[in-house]
């Protein structure tokens, strides 16, 4: 009896802290979402912030009722969905237009984000997001990965992919922030200019060097 009393009277264990956010970076081309993969394949989760971007505009009703009065009705098509080429080519060469847009979407992704991580049981969890520089995410962050790359293997790389010609690669490069100024920021760099077994090499290192 006095077992049982005093195993009842344990103390309920503690709840698992609070996640390290390290967010993870990297330019058209980088090789961030190559990265993104080893890092789930070591076991570790990845929110892709551009991809969740994607679902929460075709999902948030107030969301789209903000991006038609920003952009016009043509920010959908017919059947109610994003309509990505339409918003690409109206916010591409106009910043402002541009950052309104992102001031839209990017409090919704932040949410998002934050729900998800409070499901994690890991001690490292990873943001995946395009610009966690130029939107200061890596303050939110308690390190930042950059992946990065010689320009003309990014661009190869794109041309490659996408089927698109040099100068519109060099076009969307020349729009983001360079890379001399993500390397002055950024914790911890991945440099991904030869092979696949090297970059998972670096990046098996660069997450279990994280305390």
């Amino acid at each position: 009896m006095e077992k049982l009393q005093s195993e009842s009277q344990q103390p309920e264990p503690e709840p698992l802290s609070t996640p390290k956010i390290i967010g993870l970076t990297g330019g058209i081309g980088s090789g961030k979402t190559t990265v993104a993969k080893c890092i789930e394949d070591f076991g570790f989760p990845v929110y892709y912030s551009d991809d969740r971007a994607k679902d929460i505009v075709n999902d948030n009703d107030d969301l789209k009722v903000k991006i038609k009065a920003l952009l016009g009705n043509e920010s959908y098509d017919e059947n109610g969905l994003y309509n990505r080429k339409f918003v690409a080519e109206k916010v591409f060469n106009n910043k402002d237009l541009l950052q309104s847009l992102n001031e839209i979407i990017h409090p919704a992704v932040r949410i998002d984000f934050e729900n998800w991580v409070k499901k994690q049981t890991k001690y490292l969890v990873f943001k995946e997001t395009a610009l966690l520089f130029e939107l200061k995410l890596n303050k939110q962050c308690y390190k930042s990965v950059l992946v990065t790359a010689e320009d003309n293997i990014r661009i190869k790389r794109v041309m490659d992919r996408d089927g698109k010609t040099y100068r519109e690669v060099q076009s969307v490069m020349e729009k983001q922030m360079p890379e001399k100024d993500k390397i002055k920021l950024a914790d911890c760099i991945i440099y991904n200019n030869t092979n696949l077994e090297d970059l998972k090499d670096q990046t098996e290192k660069i997450i279990f060097e994280i305390e």
